[in-house]
């Protein structure tokens, strides 16, 4: 099976489940190592995860979520939040994300484009500050770049991507798309 085999609520649960793994792998000592995205830590990554996802769930859909306390126990944070994503998934009760950045969706809609890409972004992330290598997967790589340079404007301008890294000719696709996001595929800690 393929990530495009997947429905909205499988892919969030597969993605959510292998970045729970990557938590479970950190010492405590690891949450201060740096990460490939500029000033954040490994703890810097879970807590933009949780903390963004929850406050635009908030301010688009109305649905307001418990406060988690990620600093101080990452791997129980995570578990809830994932839970708290995963009910919503499994049933939307026909809610709605407004958004000048969206538009109007459907709220799984919204979270399976939006959130759960994140989450699948970010573990490459979280790995390379742990010192593991991570696999976003070429088909996904490729389908998720093949669509970027329509929203690249947008993407920029929000902010929340650095400016393109160059890659190699011959590159893969996992190293394009970091490379398009704003990450040098090669980052050590």
């Amino acid at each position: 099976m393929t990530s495009s085999d997947l429905s909205g609520r499988e892919q969030h649960a597969y993605d959510a489940g292998r970045f729970a793994e990557l938590i479970g792998s950190a010492a405590t000592e690891d949450w201060a190592r740096p990460s490939p995205v500029a000033a954040w830590t490994a703890l810097d990554v879970v807590s933009h995860l949780v903390e963004w996802s929850r406050a635009f769930l908030s301010g688009s859909a109305g649905v307001d979520l418990a406060p988690l306390d990620v600093r101080t126990d990452p791997a129980a944070a995570w578990k809830v939040h994932t839970s708290d994503i995963q009910q919503l998934f499994d049933d939307p009760a026909g809610r709605a994300v407004s958004n000048p950045h969206v538009g109007d969706k459907p709220l799984d809609v919204a979270l399976a484009e939006i959130y759960t890409p994140d989450v699948w972004m970010h573990s490459w992330d979280l790995a390379r500050a742990l010192g593991q290598d991570f696999d976003l997967g070429a088909d996904r790589a490729a389908a998720m770049l093949a669509a970027a340079p329509a929203m690249e404007d947008a993407m920029r301008g929000s902010g929340q991507f650095g400016p393109r890294v160059e890659v190699s000719p011959d590159a893969t696709p996992q190293e394009q798309l970091l490379g398009f996001i704003g990450r040098d595929p090669h980052w050590t800690p």
